[in-house]
């Protein structure tokens, strides 16, 4: 009975401290809040909406069912409800990614004082022409699975592919994202191919240009900068980069919209850990980059580029056995 007496008053005490912290709650979310009024923290105050992000990964989710239809759709798929299905896919899409749209639009208009461009009709226009767009899209996205599928010996199916494999679920958004991106809408293709990446650690901007037939191996540490050019039948592993070389500080605006990532060309592999950076390095049709390579000058087509073997020491508490070994190796 004493324990539990002693229990009692330091649950007491316990509940008066931390009535002490709790009333030093409205203090500080005043603090919280001044700092909205601060022009150096970010902020969005307003009575105009922004896009949803959680919007944004059921929209990404919706378009998987129809991109690959019977793999992650909702329930059952079979020749009698597939145009149901598929058709209720198409409409739900619509009315998600319209308002969407929508919203990145009237978000720029206000945010950075452009004229009014209508974003309710372009919301719905746009959103249209992407579902025009998905077969053409289910078309690509099929030769990417089958070049995975025909370069990967450890895949044992085409569904193995479409359910597991991150670089194809990156890939799906990407070429999404990409029409999305070329028809100018803003904010919204960076948020799908940023929560991708989230995903999958594969990081492709919407901007980048990459043709069909397009591998991404393992996938994780990726980067494909914005205005990366890549062909047909390309191949890269992990933590290969794509990416810009540096700037100087405070120059972004200067080089905004220019060429600063490299074009890769038709049937080039691009091993594990490779770095090419720069707008004007081209690496030719057919060559062979090998890993950790790093480059910034162009590679003429048919061309392998490799580091020298590094010389390797092995240690062994059996002395002559090392020796044995290292002979070998020489």
């Amino acid at each position: 009975m004493v324990d539990r007496a002693l229990k009692v008053d330091s649950c007491k005490i316990n509940e008066h401290h931390l009535s002490q912290l709790r009333n030093q709650l409205p203090r500080i979310a005043e603090e919280i809040i001044g700092s909205c009024n601060d022009r150096e923290c970010y902020t969005h105050v307003d009575y105009e909406p922004i896009p949803s992000r959680e919007c944004v990964i059921e929209i990404i989710d919706r378009l998987r069912e129809i991109l690959f239809p019977g793999y992650f759709t909702r329930g059952k798929l079979d020749p009698v409800n597939l145009r149901y299905s598929l058709g209720q896919s198409a409409v739900t899409v619509f009315d998600m990614l319209s308002e969407q749209i929508g919203l990145s639009i009237r978000h720029d208009c206000f945010r950075y004082d452009q004229p009014c461009s209508d974003c309710e009709e372009q919301g719905h226009r746009l959103a249209l022409r992407l579902l025009e767009e998905v077969p053409s899209i289910r078309k690509t996205l099929a030769t990417d699975v089958a070049a995975a599928y025909e370069g990967d010996p450890a895949a044992k199916s085409y569904d193995e592919i479409i359910f597991s494999y991150p670089g194809i679920l990156a890939m799906a958004v990407y070429r999404v994202a990409n029409r999305l991106f070329e028809y100018g809408v803003p904010l919204l293709p960076r948020i799908m191919t940023e929560y991708a990446h989230s995903v999958t650690g594969i990081d492709i901007h919407p901007g980048a240009e990459i043709g069909e037939s397009f591998v991404i191996d393992h996938g994780t540490g990726v980067v494909i900068g914005e205005t990366t050019k890549i062909g047909k039948s390309v191949r890269i592993y992990q933590s290969v980069t794509l990416g810009a070389l540096s700037i100087p500080k405070d120059s972004g605006n200067q080089f905004r919209g220019k060429k600063r990532h490299p074009t890769i060309e038709d049937d080039v592999i691009i091993y594990a850990g490779a770095t090419i950076l720069g707008g004007d390095t081209v690496i030719g049709a057919r060559s062979v980059i090998g890993g950790n390579v790093w480059l910034t000058q162009s590679v003429p087509p048919e061309t392998t580029v490799i580091l020298e073997s590094p010389r390797l020491i092995y240690k062994s508490k059996n002395k002559k056995s090392a020796l044995e070994m290292f002979d070998a190796v020489i």
